[in-house]
């Protein structure tokens, strides 16, 4: 039985994790808000309606009789039914850590355009992110990718040696948004991360993945996460 899944149509966002792990993981799901008659008001009412413990906003995924919301839950939630996480506790909770620490970088590049409030448009708030940008981009950036960048495996590429897990699929797509919203930084970091690169186009490659990524569920990058501003972006 197919998985319901819940998130805003017409971006990416956080919603793009959980995506890239049901395709790669060959699990039935539909994209209710983006099919035949679904949109964003769809989305509110069902979000409103679950109750007594609704999520508090998607993407969140209806499975098993239960509501499962924040990304990261979600994808433990996956990863241990569908065998994309190692299959012993530390083995998922170490893949569970390495998301969770994703989720702490992706909400900093976020905030690059968005450094005062996220109600407020980026051009009522362009001065304080050209400042928030030029730290992301000089001690942020580095910081998260060098660590990422040792985690993974010499001989598998991945961070396990058995394997690839959700969570290699999610740092694919925060260096497939990184090389969107900062290309000119990105390419003169990318020689320092040679295995994060190479897994980026590992990814990219999966069989699983081929037809997703030429598809139209494959949503382009636009008002979301990670957002292209050349003011912010430099080498």
């Amino acid at each position: 039985m197919a998985y319901d899944f819940w998130y805003w149509d017409g971006i990416p966002g956080r919603g793009e994790f959980v995506r890239l792990a049901l395709e790669a993981g060959g699990i039935d799901y539909v994209d209710r808000a983006r099919e035949s008659g679904g949109d964003s008001s769809s989305l509110i009412e069902d979000l409103q309606a679950r109750r007594p413990d609704p999520p508090f906003a998607p993407p969140y995924l209806v499975a098993d009789g239960m509501t499962l919301a924040q990304t990261a839950n979600i994808l433990l939630f996956l990863g241990e039914k569908h065998g994309l996480a190692p299959a012993d506790t530390a083995g998922r909770l170490w893949i569970n850590q390495v998301q969770l620490t994703l989720a702490d970088l992706v909400a900093e590049a976020h905030d690059v355009h968005h450094p005062i409030a996220a109600g407020l448009y980026y051009e009522a708030q362009k001065e304080e992110a050209l400042r928030r940008a030029d730290d992301f981009r000089q001690s942020r950036m580095p910081k998260f990718l060098g660590y990422f960048e040792g985690l993974l495996d010499g001989e598998s590429g991945w961070l396990t040696a058995k394997g690839w897990t959700y969570a290699d699929l999610s740092l694919h797509h925060v260096v497939d948004g990184l090389l969107h919203a900062f290309p000119r930084r990105m390419s003169t970091l990318a020689s320092r991360y040679p295995r994060l690169m190479a897994l980026h186009l590992r990814v990219a490659q999966l069989p699983a993945l081929r037809d997703y990524f030429a598809s139209e569920r494959r949503l382009p990058y636009g008002d979301g996460i990670f957002r292209h501003y050349p003011e912010l972006d430099a080498e």
